[in-house]
């Protein structure tokens, strides 16, 4: 752990590494996890100057709320980089709020790939296009019983997050990876996706051929995951094979490889997500498969989870096949579209 952390204080994630290894008291499965969002926000604002408010607050109806993406270029808020100790620490206890242990592991891994991919472009050390610490944090409205929501994003991470009366919408939630496995230095062969592509494969890999005849959609990945950085995610035709038309096994193992996305999220927000699965009705989810079936360089792949609300998408398609992006959606209620809508419906 101590060789981990020194490695991690090089490349600037020192704080990190530190505040995600600490022993924190579990949390309570009765307290809302809204409420624990709302105060950890509450908590982390007021450790800011005004100055750093008008970079990371903007009002809960203004247009950027819904403009996400993954992109390395300059996205709008706070920087990890400019925040002092103190407010990184209330921002991973926000960010907690959010994520399991698991999911904060995959983003801070997702940020220490910008070293290695300034390594691998040989760039200069100085470059700041590939920097871990120029992920942004946003503020939407005022945190509390009104709508309000926050956003956590950079390059290859977009945490969206609204919060409407009791209910929480926690999607567009993207994370990416590249290179998806580390091809030289000190790294080599690390694979912050891993399970993302390997619990996908051993799926693939259960079906019979005239199965597949239904998983594989296409012979050709396609460039990007389809529904790319759009505010409203549309995918109206639905496509593979359905749940309840695999067996037993091939059941199980859709189930995990869901719940690999599922435990990126904090229980009880994950519990919420499983529940609207459930009952919307898992016979209703399709799995499908683009592309190369085989592993190796240069074997471009996509697969895609697809229910009545319910969007996983994923590829590796870019530099050789080594470049992942994977995306939770959710058709209906991405940025809490649904929950504002009913929302205003009762209100008025």
């Amino acid at each position: 752990m101590k060789l981990l952390a020194s490695l991690l204080v090089l490349i600037g994630l020192a704080f990190f590494v530190w505040y995600e290894s600490r022993v924190t008291p579990e949390k309570s499965p009765a307290e809302p996890a809204k409420s624990k969002m709302a105060q950890a926000a509450i908590d982390l604002v007021a450790t800011m100057d005004s100055e750093q408010k008008k970079q990371a607050l903007l009002p809960f109806d203004d247009d950027e709320r819904s403009y996400w993406h993954f992109t390395p270029s300059p996205h709008r808020g706070l920087t990890w980089e400019k925040m002092n100790s103190k407010q990184r620490e209330a921002l991973n206890r926000l960010l907690e709020t959010g994520l399991s242990k698991q999911g904060l592991h995959k983003t801070r891994e997702i940020m220490a790939l910008e070293l290695v991919l300034k390594e691998i472009e040989g760039r200069d050390p100085e470059d700041r296009y590939r920097h871990p610490e120029l992920y942004y944090l946003l503020l939407f409205g005022e945190p509390g019983d009104g709508p309000w929501g926050w956003r956590f994003e950079g390059h290859h991470v977009s945490l969206n997050y609204t919060s409407v009366s009791d209910q929480l919408s926690v999607t567009p939630a993207f994370m990416g990876a590249n290179p998806a496995e580390v091809p030289q230095g000190q790294h080599k062969g690390k694979r912050v996706l891993s399970a993302e592509e390997d619990l996908a494969r051993d799926l693939l890999a259960s079906f019979s051929e005239d199965q597949l005849t239904q998983v594989i959609i296409a012979d050709q990945a396609p460039e990007e995951i389809v529904t790319g950085m759009e505010r409203k995610a549309m995918m109206e035709k639905q496509e593979g094979l359905y749940y309840k038309e695999m067996t037993k096994q091939q059941q199980q193992l859709l189930h995990k490889l869901v719940d690999n996305y599922l435990d990126n999220m904090e229980s009880a927000v994950a519990a919420e997500q499983l529940s609207r699965i459930e009952t919307e009705g898992w016979e209703n989810i399709t799995f499908a498969w683009a592309g190369e079936t085989e592993r190796g360089p240069g074997k471009a792949h996509y697969y895609r989870v697809h229910g009545p609300s319910l969007l996983i998408e994923y590829d590796n398609i870019q530099n050789n096949a080594n470049h992942i992006h994977a995306v939770w959606r959710d058709l209906k209620n991405d940025f809490g579209e649904d929950l504002l809508k009913n929302h205003h419906e009762h209100q008025h």
